[in-house]
């Protein structure tokens, strides 16, 4: 008989149309899958979808990095998914409401879940169009261009947006 699922912080799993405690099954090929014995129903793993934007000039030599709501480190801008809405339709979204800034163009570089907040990130390299930010006082303290270097050693270490940042300057540095 399977054990009882554990989530990612080893709680029981419950099937979220009934509330019984999920099992882990074997399913063709996908491996061990929560189960509802009550509902017969395989159960996949639900988990949020934000997206996470490096933000660059139209220039393409300074990287825009924000300082969360009393938080000391320059991170990444980001934003959930909608339900109904596009990654790409976020990325303009939440870029325009945290700066009132437009997003110029945008393209689709990775994505990593990070597991601490139960999300899949996936992450854009958007070219910021020119003019004065204005930022979104709830959520945002700060928001500074960064030349790459300044924008590495600013980023949140060991971090998901550290990564994306990374990957993010060595497609830069391919285009010039």
């Amino acid at each position: 008989m399977p054990a009882h699922c554990r989530g990612i912080k080893g709680e029981i799993m419950y099937c979220p149309v009934c509330g019984e405690k999920l099992a882990l099954f074997l399913h063709n090929q996908e491996g061990l899958v929560p189960y509802c014995k009550h509902c017969e129903e395989f159960r996949f793993p639900q988990f949020a979808t934000a997206v996470s934007m490096v933000v660059v000039n139209r220039e393409k030599n300074k990287i825009l990095l924000a300082k969360h709501k009393e938080q000391s480190d320059f991170i990444l801008f980001a934003g959930y998914v909608k339900k109904g809405e596009t990654a790409e339709k976020t990325v303009t979204r939440e870029f325009r409401e945290e700066t009132h800034l437009n997003a110029v163009k945008y393209k689709y570089m990775s994505s990593r879940y990070h597991e601490p907040h139960n999300v899949l990130m996936l992450n854009f390299l958007v070219v910021a169009e020119n003019g004065d930010i204005a930022l979104d006082a709830s959520e945002l303290d700060d928001a500074v261009w960064f030349d790459f270097d300044g924008a590495l050693e600013a980023i949140r270490k060991d971090s998901v947006a550290e990564i994306f940042l990374k990957n993010a300057i060595a497609e830069l540095k391919k285009q010039n």
